[in-house]
């Protein structure tokens, strides 16, 4: 399983975010907090794309769960060396490949652990997972451990499509979301629709829903061209379907 060049597309969004970054158990951590009252026993675990916690992009996203009412925290699971913001840019000559190399489970995992356990350490017994691109492999993984309460999943890659939806079906009680679009390398139609038939209308008891948007490539969900109306619409969709998904089920 690898990444493709859509894992290195995207634009930059603006804004400030409104979170900090704390120490967590040795682990630098995004830290979006809501404004208002919130239970403190549930928190989000955002695992991100390649771009990890210093993207202003992932920052943002974290700050809107916020804002709904989940206190959102972002490992940093490239521990300090994500992909650099300037791989964007056209032209970039940044090795995707060479950078994986050093950016596998076995150093990605262990900060992932350390900050689920301080928070349980804290006081919070119930989580959602929700993972982005290269997130969605450590999302999937967390669910085959009955680590979370509820996922969703937005263009995953380091997927495997046969062997790790039926793990899943089998393993998990975590209800899915999964965000998709129309062109997606990592996670095609046929992919979108082999996992329809595996969870959909009601074979995976603990919930499923795929949402599908058009006019959307690989990244929508984080670092899409929000001046394109219909990415637009993708991104702000997939993220509405994940408060929702959460609000249902955390």
């Amino acid at each position: 399983m690898s990444l493709c060049e859509h894992c290195v597309k995207g634009v930059t969004h603006e804004g400030e975010p409104k979170g900090k970054t704390e120490d967590i158990d040795g682990v630098s951590t995004y830290v979006a907090t809501p404004s208002t009252e919130y239970p403190k026993d549930k928190a989000i675990i955002f695992i991100t794309d390649i771009f990890g916690p210093q993207f202003v992009n992932n920052r943002l996203l974290a700050d809107d769960f916020a804002a709904n009412g989940f206190k959102t925290v972002i490992p940093d699971i490239f521990n300090g060396d994500p992909a650099p913001v300037d791989a964007l840019k056209p032209g970039s000559t940044w090795n995707l490949m060479a950078w994986l190399k050093l950016h596998g489970a076995d150093s990605a995992r262990p900060p992932l652990d350390k900050v689920i356990d301080s928070l349980k350490k804290d006081g919070v017994t119930d989580f959602a997972v929700v993972g982005y691109c290269f997130g969605a492999r450590f999302a999937f993984d967390l669910a085959f451990e009955g680590i979370p309460k509820v996922v969703a999943i937005a263009h995953p890659s380091l997927v495997n499509v046969d062997e790790d939806l039926q793990t899943y079906a089998t393993k998990s009680t975590a209800p899915l979301l999964i965000n998709s679009c129309t062109v997606d390398p990592k996670f095609p139609l046929e992919a979108q629709v082999q996992a329809d038939e595996l969870f959909g209308s009601g074979k995976f008891a603990p919930g499923y829903k795929r949402e599908h948007f058009e006019g959307c490539s690989h990244g929508f969900a984080v670092r899409g061209d929000i001046s394109d109306p219909k990415v637009k619409a993708g991104k702000e969709g997939a993220f509405k379907a994940t408060v929702e998904w959460f609000k249902k089920y955390l």
